[in-house]
């Protein structure tokens, strides 16, 4: 079963309302809802805010609902060269921007397991960036007039997850020149992805995620942000996930 995690309750509605047979399961304080997507089973979820929040939501998807894939979608703020609002990132792979057991572990390091990145499945990753192209290709008569979608790139790289709302441009410089001094370069900052990315490590599940980029993590954050999750992160949510269960089902 393919577990879909959204970060905002605007993502996930949209969503639940394309379910056959919605059912929703109350559990470890949190709605899930089951039913089939595309002819696909699958469970939503929402992620709730931070890392362990997203561990523990995770966590029950596998240990109550069995899943066996899970794919993440949500927002976040720009970081790296070129990457702008509107654009979308598929994560190859997740690090902790807010991991520092130093001087016992090199900073980013996780304790006891030895390394800093946390890569996502390959396979499930490369559905997802195909079904993201595909996607927003097809989104084209519903967001063109929108500014924001004009010129929407996709990326695919590293995201930096923490437990912090990077909303300054000099905490983002910061953050960056950070991680670029361990050899690491994001192209965005959220705050659940390596969790999530960790727990299906731990339980063997493949793991995929795309973020569409509301912000450049900067002053301007907060700016216009209920409004673009509505007009732009949704539909790019609802599209490309749509997308994905057609090309699952072609495999």
């Amino acid at each position: 079963m393919l577990a879909i995690l959204s970060a905002l309750p605007e993502e996930q509605q949209g969503l639940i309302e394309q379910l056959v047979d919605p059912v929703r399961v109350n559990r470890a304080g949190r709605a899930f809802w089951r039913g089939t997507l595309q002819g696909h089973p699958v469970v939503l979820a929402l992620s709730r805010v931070g890392k362990v929040a997203a561990a523990t939501t995770a966590t029950a998807l596998i240990e109550a609902f069995g899943v066996t894939q899970m794919v993440f979608t949500g927002v976040a703020g720009g970081v790296g060269p070129g990457v702008q609002v509107g654009d979308v990132v598929v994560a190859t792979e997740f690090v902790q921007h807010d991991m520092d057991a130093s001087p016992l572990f090199p900073r980013f390091e996780i304790p006891l397991y030895g390394r800093t990145r946390w890569p996502c499945d390959s396979a499930l990753t490369a559905l997802l960036l195909e079904a993201t192209r595909q996607g927003l290709a097809g989104a084209l008569d519903e967001l063109s007039s929108h500014p924001h979608f004009a010129n929407a790139q996709i990326h695919a790289g590293l995201i930096a997850t923490g437990d912090q709302f990077v909303g300054r441009a000099t905490h983002a410089q910061q953050l960056v020149a950070g991680l670029e001094a361990a050899g690491m370069s994001p192209l965005a900052v959220e705050m659940e992805g390596a969790a999530v990315a960790q727990v299906c490590a731990d339980y063997g599940v493949p793991f995929a995620a795309m973020r569409t980029i509301s912000d450049r993590a900067d002053d301007q954050a907060h700016v216009d942000f209920s409004v673009f999750v509505a007009e732009v992160a949704s539909p790019y949510a609802r599209t490309i996930i749509r997308q994905l269960m057609i090309l699952l089902s072609l495999k």
